[in-house]
This record gives structure tokens, C-alpha cells and sequence, in this order.
């Protein structure tokens, strides 16, 4: 008879099997990667470009290129390029982070030549009509003035400029900046960002050799190489912590950031890190979420996260607390911080915190896509599939003294910034 009162064992995760990317070479010299898998004729395409010439002058050029490629071309209105789309059951998604922007095309296999000319010229015929250019500024200052009515945006936006200050990883965007773009300014980077020395692809799905032949058909010929263009790079330091305080009188909740500048995915102390941040706030059974939500009732939901950027990277906790119990959250945070360095983790918990990761690593394999995301993670990080092995290996072996070490090292409580937003 089943015993539904005993939890069931602990089964350690012996070895985790990934696709890994086959490179190519389009004629062009575009770099293409392959993560071949699965059996459903299903494809994802992602033209991968890195975010250049970052002009504080200029601060959403590279945001407002992205989101407009398709609002149309010389030859494609957006209501032409959407149905052209549609008509295929196909999905065209565009993405922008800090350092790069993307244009991913999900499609079946037996339609990727009829939506890859699509693609194609989104990519290289991008026009940013200034009807469209408009509609879009109305459009953003709009979101931004609703976004500014919230606590949690107001808290992200004071902690990235705290660390970052005035580059693209911490500008804060104003209303006025959508009025400085053009035309001209936006054919510009998009000319600059837009082309084949600037670009990577990456196909995910059942990819057969027509495929590729396809794709450098399409991506690797007849696209010209733009203008000389400047990589986007930033240093920055880990500066004394300072608390950043936005009263608002009438909040019922208030926003809380905490964070530095930390390391990111090429320092060999990141895996550590994400060992100890999830100990600390990285998942539901956390410490921060067992004192903060379960035992003191502060909040709904409070996490912790270890971040890596191409140029730097962060640790952060977030939540939002009741507004009257908002110094006593931190207080609590504090806390838990202090525990962690002069206390070592318990067996026990480091072994359940162990098996979640690797469990969620192992979960996160569900397809060639997915293999292909984690991909991207060491290909924006200029690693190879060895940082994979020895993530496992930190996270199977890492002791609860070398956690506390690192929580010695990179959770300073004094160093952290400290953003509240709403009353404290």
C-alpha cells in the first residue's frame, strides 16, 4: 500500500543530456547555428543584432527600430506584412533587451520559404513612414504616462539608474525623448544595426539540410554590409549602497528594490551564486518567501535574482509590501541576509535546493526550442557548452561553506542600493 503521509525520496539528477548548436557559415560570413530535434515539422528562426552606437543623446534609437520593422516597407504596408503572416499560420515576434534585438519567425517547415521573404525584407526595406512614426510616439508616451503611475515600475526603473546610471542599462526614459526621434534617425541605426556583419541566426525545430539551404538562399546573398558600426560596451562598479526614497503619500503598498552590481554569467562565481540566491529568494520555498509572505503576512510574493548582461551583471530583490510594514520588510531582509553569512546552510535544505535546480534545469528540456534558449544563454556570453557542464557540477557540489563565502562576499547589506518607492 502507497503511504501518502512520507514525501517521496530524493532522486539525484545523475546527467542532462543537451542538443547543441551545429555552426554554419551563410556565403555571406552570417554565422548560423542549428539545434536539430523533435519531430514536428515546426521551425524558429531567430536574426540576431546587437545593440551599436548607444548615444545618450539618442536613447531610444535602437528600441524604436525594433518595435517599428514592421510597420512597413517599400513594397509591404504592416496591415500587408501582418496578413502575409497570418495567411501562413506563422508568428513574427520581435524582442529588445539592453544588448540585443531580435526578429524571430515561428513557422511550419513547409512554409519557410513563402514567410522568410517576409522576414527578408523587414530586416532590409524597413521604411519608418512618419505616419507610422508617429502613431508610435502617441503610442509609447501614452504607456509611459500609465506606467508612471506604478509603484513597481517606478521601483525597477530608480533601482537600473542607481546601479547603471545614464547608459542603456539604467536610462531613464522620459516623455520628450520620443519626441527627439526622426526618420532620419531611425533609418539611420537601422542601416548601422541592420546588416549582415551584425547579425547571427539561430534555427531551432526539425532542420533538414533544404533548410539551411534556405536560409542562405534568403539571409546570405544580396544584403549588403552597412555602415562601420561601434559595439555597445560598459564597465561599472559595485559603489556603497544608498537608500533612493519616492514618497507617495497615498500608496496602500510600497515598491521595494535591493540590489548592486555584481558578476555575471563569465565569472566563474555566477553558478555559486545562483546556488545561494535561490537558498535565498530564487524560488517558492525560499527563505525570503517563507519569513517575509508565509510567517509575517508582508506581502504576496517576494524574489530574489542573480542577472547577467553582456557587460555587467546584478543581483536584486524585489517585492511590494504593505506601505505600514515596509521598514519592517527590509529589517526582515536584512535578516535573512546576516543569516546567511554568519550561519552555514542546513543539509537538508542545500539537498532540496540541489534537486529543485536540477530538476528545473532538466524541465527547461522539453524541445528543440528550448534547447535553443539555452543556447543563446552562453552564445550572448561568448561561452561554450563547458559552462553547462560546470554549472551541474557547482550545483551537485558546492558546500554550505563556500555558500557562505560568497554570501560574505556579494551581499554586503551595506552595499546593496536600496530603492522604496511609496511610504516607508
Amino acid at each position: 500500500m502507497l503511504n501518502r503521509t512520507l514525501a517521496p525520496v530524493f532522486k539525484q539528477v545523475e546527467k542532462i543530456q543537451l542538443i547543441k548548436a551545429e555552426p554554419h557559415v551563410l556565403d555571406n560570413n552570417i554565422e548560423l547555428y542549428v539545434i536539430n530535434g523533435g519531430e514536428q515539422e515546426l521551425i524558429r528562426i531567430e536574426l540576431i543584432f546587437k545593440n551599436v552606437n548607444w548615444n545618450s543623446a539618442k536613447p531610444l534609437q535602437a528600441y524604436a527600430v525594433n518595435t517599428m520593422l514592421v510597420e512597413g516597407t517599400s513594397k509591404l504596408s504592416a496591415r500587408e506584412i501582418a496578413e502575409k503572416i497570418d495567411y501562413y499560420g506563422a508568428f513574427l515576434q520581435l524582442d529588445y533587451n539592453y544588448d540585443y534585438s531580435t526578429v524571430t519567425l515561428f513557422t511550419l517547415t513547409k512554409h519557410l520559404e513563402s514567410t522568410l521573404s517576409v522576414v527578408k525584407a523587414v530586416v532590409t526595406d524597413s521604411i519608418f513612414a512618419e505616419s507610422e512614426l508617429q502613431t508610435f510616439k502617441t503610442n509609447q508616451k501614452q504607456k509611459l504616462l500609465v506606467n508612471l503611475e506604478k509603484n513597481d515600475f517606478l521601483g525597477r526603473r530608480l533601482f537600473s539608474h542607481a546601479l547603471f546610471g545614464d547608459t542603456i542599462y539604467g536610462y531613464k526614459t522620459e516623455s520628450f525623448d520620443y519626441d527627439k526621434l526622426d526618420r532620419v534617425q531611425l533609418l539611420e541605426y537601422f542601416k548601422s544595426a541592420y546588416q549582415p556583419s551584425n547579425c547571427a541566426i539561430i534555427a531551432s525545430g526539425k532542420i533538414t539540410d533544404n533548410t539551411i539551404k534556405l536560409l542562405n538562399s534568403c539571409f546570405g546573398s544580396d544584403w549588403d554590409h552597412g555602415p562601420a558600426f561601434t559595439a555597445n560596451t560598459f564597465s561599472f562598479n559595485a559603489d556603497k549602497g544608498f537608500e533612493h526614497y519616492l514618497e507617495r503619500p497615498e500608496a496602500l503598498q510600497s515598491a521595494i528594490r535591493l540590489g548592486r552590481v555584481s558578476v555575471n554569467r563569465q565569472h566563474p562565481d555566477f553558478p555559486g551564486l545562483q546556488v545561494l540566491n535561490t537558498v535565498l529568494g530564487g524560488y517558492f520555498s525560499s527563505r525570503l518567501m517563507a519569513n517575509i509572505r508565509e510567517d509575517k503576512g508582508y506581502t504576496y510574493g517576494i524574489g530574489s535574482a542573480v542577472v547577467s548582461l553582456q557587460n555587467a551583471g546584478y543581483f536584486v530583490i524585489g517585492s511590494e509590501v504593505g506601505a505600514h510594514v515596509c521598514s519592517a520588510a527590509i529589517a526582515e531582509i536584512e535578516k535573512e541576509i546576516k543569516i546567511l553569512q554568519t550561519q552555514l546552510i542546513g543539509k537538508e535544505e542545500l539537498e532540496l535546493v540541489r534537486n529543485y535546480m536540477m530538476g528545473s534545469l532538466l524541465g527547461s528540456l522539453e524541445n528543440a526550442l528550448s534547447h535553443g534558449d539555452k543556447f543563446k544563454n552562453i552564445f550572448f556570453s561568448g561561452l561554450t557548452y563547458e559552462y553547462y557542464e560546470q554549472y551541474i557540477k557547482v550545483v551537485r557540489n558546492i558546500t554550505a561553506e563556500e555558500l557562505q563565502q560568497l554570501a560574505i562576499r556579494y551581499l554586503d547589506f551595506s552595499d546593496l542600493q536600496k530603492i522604496i518607492v511609496g511610504k516607508k
